[in-house]
């Protein structure tokens, strides 16, 4: 199999339950870039809130790439922008006041790896983020920005009962001119129309003349299938959703169970 690139989601896919990196992915992925196979990571989070793991897999320099806000950053791993997909500030309000309005708990990031909100009383899972992406939370409104500024995307959060309710009325409301995705339990994002990880590998696979079936993609989640649709191998992790595993070619062991090495092995290294 004539793999170039590997494509990666972190939460559940790179990353344990423990969110560790198993000593068994860090082998084989260490052996794939030994091969001169890329290895991406393409994640929901900023920069910032990849940039450790980049570190821990030794992953540096402008010749090695990332996918960030699920598509809307195509950057090299020193954060030289390739490729952005941005909300306006006019859709940006917009988003804002409605989900203020429906008293949805939100936050939005520029592509700085900052984190924003309204809310005074600001969501756990905002804070959770904002932790994990090594960055602070700024209580800002819309009018506290200049007309020109852009969001990369804006993350309804809370518990899965209560966005089980959020997310039809969300998709009913913005499905027609944003990419609305639940990116997991507890996040649905929306975000420009064709921001999304399948377009931002296609975009990166263009910059590196690579074709699709070059390209090998893990993931577990709704917000993966673009990057699934996209390559020529789709790998689901055996703790993944079932819509995920319908759009896989391959479906590997869990994220605690060595599933990242165990697909690698089989499908990638001769040896």
């Amino acid at each position: 199999m004539d793999i170039k690139l590997i494509a990666l989601d972190i939460d559940d896919t790179l990353l344990t339950s423990e969110s560790k990196i198993a000593p068994s992915t860090k082998l084989a992925l260490d052996k794939a870039l030994d091969q001169g196979i890329k290895v991406v990571l393409c994640s929901g989070r900023p920069l910032a809130g990849v940039s450790p793991y980049l570190k821990e897999l030794e992953i540096t320099g402008d010749d090695q790439y990332v996918i960030t806000y699920n598509g809307a950053l195509v950057e090299t791993v020193s954060g030289k922008v390739l490729a952005k997909k941005a909300i306006n500030n006019t859709g940006f309000k917009r988003i804002v006041k409605y989900v203020t309005d429906h008293k949805m708990p939100y936050y939005f990031l520029d592509d700085q790896s900052r984190v924003y909100t309204a809310d005074k009383d600001i969501n756990r899972f905002a804070v959770i983020q904002a932790w994990e992406n090594q960055a602070g939370i700024y209580v800002r409104t819309p009018e506290d920005f200049a007309d020109d500024f852009e969001i990369t995307k804006v993350a309804v959060v809370g518990e899965k009962p209560e966005l089980d309710q959020f997310e039809a009325p969300l998709k009913t409301e913005f499905s027609n001119e944003y990419y609305v995705v639940r990116a997991g339990a507890n996040f649905i994002e929306i975000m420009n129309s064709t921001a999304n990880k399948g377009s931002g590998l296609e975009k990166l696979t263009e910059i590196l003349g690579l074709k699709p079936e070059q390209v090998m993609a893990f993931g577990d989640e709704q917000n993966d299938l673009p990057m699934f649709d996209y390559v020529g191998h789709a790998v689901c992790m055996g703790n993944g959703s079932d819509l995920a595993k319908e759009h896989a070619n391959y479906v590997t062991d869990t994220n605690d169970n060595d599933g990242i090495a165990k697909a690698l092995d089989k499908l990638v290294f001769d040896d």
